[in-house]
Formats: structure tokens, C-alpha cells, sequence
């Protein structure tokens, strides 16, 4: 296949969803890294798309015009996996030693999990995931939520039952975030968000940069309730002008490892 065609398959995909990684485009078009950065870049130098870390996104109008769906959670855990853990590597060093923090569901928060793991902290968590990697290989104090195991997203809830828990900072990931703030399709995970987001101090977002290019269909939380923001450096001049401007502050883990 020619650059143009492969260049032109990647658009038309990001006609249906808003975002393409690296590791996915390489598979649908059997080419190296390499080859999918380089039509990255002629397509985001072509004005067609956006290039962000780790893959590539829909123009901000484009995507945020149609109306994203949650993805299983197996899909979306392989998707920017270096910048959810180079997020979830700085988010680690929000958490002090003694601290009792609340981690989300989601595959960033499970990444931010795996970083806690042996660290001398109280973890509150509704992941099944995370209580799965925990109890064979975390030594921090673990406690879990109550109720039912929803399977798809992966978390336990209980609509009968409050967490009995409070934490200094509740981390949580976004399907999207916008002007609105955190936004998410699933409706359970608009309920447990909204419920937790009440058993702590302070509320981190942990979410990569292509997030502002998602429009979930419900406002989990305003953009007022959060504190901090940490994202990857594909976080565009715009985005943060708008989150600074709401009063988000916003820590930015390079690609290089840095905090910006």
C-alpha cells in the first residue's frame, strides 16, 4: 500500500472514533512504528488531524460533534499505554507516606495502583482489576468496596450502601473531559464517581491528553470539583488555557519522564 492510501485509511478511521494509537494502526495496516509516526506526521502536517502521544487524534470540532461510547475496559487498557503510565508515575508522587487515597476504576487509576502498591498508604478502591494485582503483589492497606461486581467496567458497586471511607485525594480517570468536566457514558460510572468524589478532600484527574477530544454523554463531575489535572504532553495550548482558566491546575508528565 502506497503512504497516501495508508494515510487516507487513517483519516477515515478517525471519521468513526476519536482517537488511533500507534500500536493499533500499526496492526490494521501491518507497518512499522516507525511508518504509522511518520504518516502521523504528514497527516497532522496536512491539517487533517492532531498528533498526540502515543497516537493520533480527530480535530477537536470533529470529534467533539459526535458522541463517544464507553469501551470495554480490555479495549481501552491497551490504548496509550506509555502515557497512562508516565501520568500514573507522576500522579504517585501527589500520595505522601500515611496518606488514605481513593483510586477509580479505570486503566490509568490501575496503573497509578500498581505504583502504590508497596507503599506505606491506606488504598480505598472499586477496581476489580486493581484488587486482583494488589492482593498478589501490593503490601499497602487495601480496602475494598462493597457490592455487586459489575464486570463491564470492571468495578464494584453498591447503590444501597456509602463508601465508608475518606480519603485526602480520590483519583479517578475521564472517557472525556471538556469544558463541562469529567465526563463519562456509562451511567454506573457516573454514580460511583459522584458518590466517591464526596469522601475526599481533594480530586485528581488522571487522564492522557487525547481526553479532550472525547465528548462522553453525561457530566460526572463539573469542572469546578476538580483540583488537579495530570495528563501527557500532547495537552494542546487551548486545553489548558481552559482548564487553568476553570481554576484546574495542570501537571504534565513529558514523555521524557519530566514534570511540567
Amino acid at each position: 500500500m502506497s503512504d497516501f492510501g495508508r494515510q487516507r485509511q487513517i483519516v477515515e478511521l478517525l471519521q468513526d472514533r476519536p482517537f488511533a494509537s500507534v500500536r493499533e494502526l500499526q496492526q490494521r495496516l501491518g507497518v512499522s512504528a516507525a511508518t504509522v509516526r511518520r504518516d502521523i506526521d504528514k497527516i497532522d502536517e496536512a491539517g487533517e488531524a492532531r498528533k498526540v502521544y502515543g497516537g493520533i487524534s480527530a480535530l477537536d470540532g470533529a470529534a467533539q460533534a459526535r458522541i463517544a461510547y464507553a469501551k470495554p475496559y480490555d479495549e481501552n487498557r491497551d490504548l496509550a499505554v506509555e502515557a497512562k503510565r508516565q501520568i500514573a508515575a507522576v500522579a504517585a508522587t501527589m500520595v505522601r507516606d500515611g496518606d488514605a487515597v481513593i483510586v477509580h476504576g479505570g486503566s490509568t487509576c490501575f496503573h497509578l495502583g500498581i505504583k502504590l502498591a508497596d507503599r506505606n498508604i491506606r488504598l480505598f478502591t472499586n477496581s476489580m482489576p486493581l484488587v486482583a494485582y494488589l492482593s498478589d503483589h501490593g503490601r499497602c492497606s487495601l480496602t475494598i468496596a462493597g457490592g455487586d461486581l459489575h464486570r463491564e467496567p470492571g468495578i464494584i458497586h453498591s447503590p444501597m450502601q456509602a463508601p465508608l471511607f475518606y480519603a485526602s485525594k480520590f483519583f479517578l480517570g475521564a472517557q472525556g473531559l471538556s469544558r463541562e468536566g469529567v465526563l463519562e457514558s456509562h451511567p454506573l460510572l457516573v454514580r460511583s464517581i459522584s458518590d466517591l468524589s464526596l469522601c475526599a478532600d481533594q480530586i485528581v484527574v488522571v487522564a492522557d491528553s487525547r481526553k479532550l477530544s472525547i465528548h462522553g454523554r453525561n457530566v460526572a463531575l463539573p469542572l469546578s470539583r476538580i483540583g488537579t489535572l495530570v495528563t501527557d504532553d500532547g495537552l494542546s495550548d487551548n486545553d489548558a488555557r481552559m482548564l487553568e482558566d476553570a481554576g484546574v491546575m495542570v501537571r504534565v508528565a513529558s514523555a521524557a519522564g519530566a514534570v511540567q
